[in-house]
């Protein structure tokens, strides 16, 4: 943080989390120390790779104003992961009621009597952060997680909740395999048991046509036996009439 007596200044370094080819911003936050309407303007020694919103303003008294810099998509990495792009930031008071239109570049002239405070800002490249792993360490299926021992040689319990649920999961994975066991033979023996219904009723049709086939033959001899009884008690019956 800045100690000066009109802004203070958080951060004093710019750290941008570098990344090829993506804008990557960070935030200043500048806070009026005064009971005076505090002008402020912004500077960069390589204007074309950043871009300050705002890049001036006015900062009421006892207030705080954010500052967002920009550093636009970068296609090469720079050496060393090093940068020596610097930023001023200069602030002076002005009258009260003044707003961001009222700021000139002669405010901030110094050969013109203008007590002008002025910040320089570093510029650091860091490592972006690292995504969260989709697996906790040491919940790994067949991996021990460790407990954490205290100073004083105790360990905490509550390290010790994931490994009993892991446990619990564990015994209950063969009652699980012991039900679909079970489910598999019953649809096993219930299929046979059909198939075997299905052979029966096959069976039983079968021994019916047959049945049936053989009741008809029957039913024709006796009608043909009848007609040929018949036509012999006709025959004998005119024989007796014509000797009589």
């Amino acid at each position: 943080m800045s100690n000066g007596e009109l802004l203070s200044i958080e951060p004093l370094e710019l750290k941008f989390p570098f990344e090829l080819k993506k804008q990557i911003s960070c935030s200043l936050q500048l806070s009026n120390k005064t009971d005076s309407y505090v002008a402020f303007k912004v500077k960069t020694t390589n204007p074309k790779k950043y871009c300050v919103r705002p890049n001036n303003g006015i900062v009421m008294p006892r207030s705080m104003c954010d500052v967002m810099v920009t550093m636009q998509a970068q296609r090469e990495a720079p050496a060393d992961m090093q940068c020596k792009d610097k930023f001023l930031l200069q602030s002076v008071k002005t009258y009260d009621g003044a707003s961001p239109k009222d700021i000139s570049a002669d405010m901030f002239n110094k050969e013109a009597g203008h007590v002008v405070e002025e910040c320089k800002l570093r510029v650091l490249y860091v490592s972006p952060p690292r995504p969260p792993s989709p697996v906790a360490e040491g919940s790994e299926e067949g991996s021990s997680p460790r407990g954490s021992v205290s100073e004083n040689g105790t360990v905490n319990g509550s390290d010790f909740a994931q490994p009993l649920q892991v446990a619990k999961g564990f015994t209950e994975r063969p009652e699980a395999l012991e039900k679909s066991a079970e489910a598999r033979a019953l649809i096993s023996r219930l299929t046979e048991e059909k198939n075997n219904a299905i052979q029966q009723n096959s069976k039983l049709r079968q021994e019916l046509d047959l049945l049936k086939r053989e009741g008809n033959k029957n039913r024709g001899g006796v009608s043909f036996a009848l007609v040929i009884f018949i036509g012999l008690l006709g025959i004998i019956m005119g024989y007796l009439m014509k000797r009589t």
